[in-house]
């Protein structure tokens, strides 16, 4: 089996030293780069190159540089979707947003950690677990999603939570680590 096949499973795999995942991440971050240093006004230039890096988008998206993601095939996208400056997507595993999904500034989407385990870790090792977004999600400045999150449709998350867990459907949730503090019911 292939680190990427492994990657792809949830499994551990070696990230670092794997040179298809490497030459992968290379092509990846270059596109990124490439993204980042277009001018702002042009527009039709960046949604050519987002069109370029991600796995599936649709039609209405805007994308602020800087941008930064690993492989951005592992990337879906719905419509109406919109990331402020300076979002990181660590997509070793898939990453879903629904459509109608707002980021604020400074967001960070991790599929991939390490053991705890130091030996494994000092070789290398990591593991992706995916992460989903709902429909008509607003994310707050600051927030950072952990491996294997799913947050539910009609959610806000409040700056800087650091989500670990889950979210239903129609929170309000925040903190660290992220908590529902009240249902949406409007």
């Amino acid at each position: 089996m292939t680190e990427k096949e492994k990657m792809q499973k949830g499994m551990l795999y070696d990230a670092n030293y794997d040179k298809n995942l490497l030459e992968e991440r290379i092509k990846a971050k270059s596109i990124c780069y490439d993204f980042n240093q277009l001018h702002p006004a042009e527009i039709e230039k960046q949604i050519e190159v987002m069109k370029k890096l991600l796995g599936k988008i649709k039609n209405n998206f805007s994308i602020i540089a800087p941008f930064w993601c690993d492989y951005g095939y592992n990337i879906e996208i719905g419509e109406n979707f919109f990331a402020n400056h300076n979002t990181v997507i660590l997509d070793g595993a898939k990453v879903t947003f629904g459509d109608n999904v707002f980021i604020a500034p400074n967001c960070g989407f991790y599929t991939a950690a390490h053991p705890i385990d130091f030996e494994k870790r000092n070789q290398g090792l990591e593991y992706a677990y995916p992460i989903t977004v709902g429909d008509n999600v607003w994310i707050g400045a600051g927030v950072q999603v952990m491996p294997g999150v799913t947050i539910g449709n009609n959610v806000v998350i409040g700056a800087g939570s650091i989500v670990i867990k889950d979210i239903p459907d129609n929170s309000v949730a925040v903190g660290n680590p992220c908590k529902v503090i009240r249902e949406i019911k409007e």
